[in-house]
């Protein structure tokens, strides 16, 4: 088996200290385009559309003050409130047990010292209980959720073994129906060898156009990205193809209707029960009064239209946040 470069490679503090500064960008560029959409109403979807929705909780329904991410409890909370899948994070331990956790390090969460990949379970599980295994999340999940499992970059010491775990844990679950497996970085795809390619989904930040091209030739299930830069031409490039889109993160009802009216099949959410709770009375109001539907409404404001098309030349070169001056000079170049 190929082991790409990466996995033998660590970053340095230098890099995240640039990834942190541009992905705080990011968010807050995000929430400008979330909040432009939900004051903008979209046309009420066909029941079938509704009855179809499916809602990702990214990294269950947390806050991360009383209810961790990653954790049993935000994944039950999910579970709770009927909503169709989880979206989480695997990593493993040094005793090859995988686990679930966004993070190599547990300080961000959890205001511990100590990196995953450096400790045996055991001792993980007594410093950290709150840390479900990736066997615990199978077991109490498995067809009763659908799991997005995310493959993170790091250093794979025995990847025909890590193949043989995963393949045992998932052994009893249909790749495609039950599960994806989806990632950043799609090199990380080439050490899973038990499922078929559809299984996989490639998910951009701000490479999409790149990220739909590899999904595109592998044959794989779709691609994944933020909603404002999956374009209504791409995703009709991959229901050409048989594959699916997933966006994220929605957050209101607009950008939900929107999303569905699209033919987008995963909508990845940090408030999945809210949105969940729209599709259920939507739903109820389809079935109860179908010729109460609003009328479709008039398109963006020219001016709101250009603010987002900024805010889309934004993320799409966010690496300029590296250098404070080219960004400002790159911020002067799109007002002009």
């Amino acid at each position: 088996m190929n082991i790409p470069d990466f996995i033998s490679k660590k970053r340095t503090g230098s890099f995240f200290s640039c990834y942190n500064l541009a992905d705080s960008a990011e968010r807050i560029l995000c929430g400008a385009v979330d909040f432009i959409y939900s004051k903008h109403p979209q046309p009420f979807p066909e029941k079938s559309k509704l009855m179809n929705c499916k809602i990702i909780s990214h990294r269950g329904e947390h806050d991360n003050r009383d209810v961790f991410e990653n954790t049993l409890k935000a994944f039950d909370k999910a579970l709770e409130n009927g909503i169709f899948g989880i979206e989480f994070d695997m990593r493993w331990t040094k005793d090859l047990k995988p686990v679930v956790l966004h993070d190599n390090n547990a300080r961000r969460l959890y205001n511990k010292d100590m990196n995953v990949s450096e400790v045996c379970f055991s001792d993980l599980r007594m410093s950290i209980p709150e840390i479900p295994s990736l066997e615990e999340v199978i077991a109490r999940y498995g067809k009763k959720l659908h799991l997005m499992v995310e493959i993170k970059q790091e250093i794979y010491t025995e990847p025909l073994n890590q193949a043989g775990i995963l393949k045992k844990l998932f052994f009893d679950l249909m790749p495609g129906k039950d599960y994806h497996f989806i990632s950043l970085s799609p090199e990380t795809f080439s050490i899973i060898d038990f499922v078929p390619e559809s299984t996989f989904i490639p998910v951009a930040r701000l490479n999409l156009k790149s990220m739909s091209q590899i999904a595109l030739q592998s044959n794989y299930g779709g691609v994944a990205g933020h909603y404002l830069l999956v374009t209504n031409s791409l995703i009709k490039k991959h229901l050409d193809k048989n594959q699916k889109i997933g966006t994220g993160f929605v957050d209101s009802e607009n950008c939900l209707f929107r999303e569905l009216n699209r033919g987008t099949e995963w909508i990845f959410s940090n408030n999945a029960a809210k949105l969940q709770t729209i599709v259920n009375s939507s739903l109820k109001r389809a079935i109860c009064f179908p010729s109460l539907f609003p009328p479709h409404p008039n398109p963006l404001p020219q001016g709101e239209r250009g603010f987002l098309r900024l805010l889309q030349l934004a993320l799409t070169y966010r690496k300029h946040l590296r250098s404070n001056k080219k960004w400002t000079i790159f911020l002067k170049m799109q007002w002009r």
